[in-house]
């Protein structure tokens, strides 16, 4: 056996994911996202290409870089396949909204990254998409969950006091930011 080729955040990684049902639920988000949890797990599925992730991405006070990496690659611009960092921000907002929640589902990602050119594509067809969107950085998700109206959902991110939060009641979707503490929509 080849001790060498595991590491101490692998061993951290394997462990955190056989553990993450024990992990204490937070009741205060602040908390949370200021590093109060030892676990944090994401759980997404995007209906455009069938994929899926289930994983713990943050162990003991350190983002897991290979975990960070497949959820940009998850994130990714899916009309080109342009792939860029996610800031983990915007992940550690998800994922403290879903767990006050306490949900069991995994969002529906409707947009994460989104090129310049596939942003501004948007533009032409729906007045709703910003210019200078964060999702064109890396720091926005629109995510819809199964079991849990817009209304829940947004309270919940809104709750996180982190960053942008919009409802979209009309398209069923709440957008979740790493910019500015700001609020918005029916």
């Amino acid at each position: 056996m080849n001790t060498g080729s595991i590491s101490r955040r692998g061993l951290l990684g394997a462990f955190a994911a056989t553990m993450i049902v024990a992990a204490p639920a937070s009741g205060k988000p602040f908390g949370f996202l200021k590093g109060a949890g030892d676990i944090r797990r994401i759980r997404m599925f995007s209906g455009r290409t069938g994929e899926s992730i289930d994983m713990v991405y943050w162990v003991e006070g350190e983002y897991i870089k290979e975990a960070m990496a497949e959820i940009s690659r998850f994130m990714r611009d899916v009309r080109n396949n342009q792939v860029i960092g996610i800031d983990p921000r915007t992940i550690d907002i998800a994922a403290a909204s879903h767990r006050l929640m306490e949900a069991s589902a995994p969002y529906n990602m409707l947009s994460g990254f989104r090129s310049k050119e596939t942003n501004d594509a948007m533009r032409r067809v729906s007045r709703g998409v910003a210019a200078n969107s964060l999702h064109i950085q890396g720091q926005a998700a629109d995510l819809r969950l199964d079991g849990r109206s817009v209304s829940q959902i947004y309270r919940a991110a809104a709750a996180c006091n982190a960053g942008g939060v919009g409802k979209y009641s009309r398209s069923n979707f709440v957008h979740m930011d790493c910019g500015p503490l700001r609020t918005w929509g029916s």
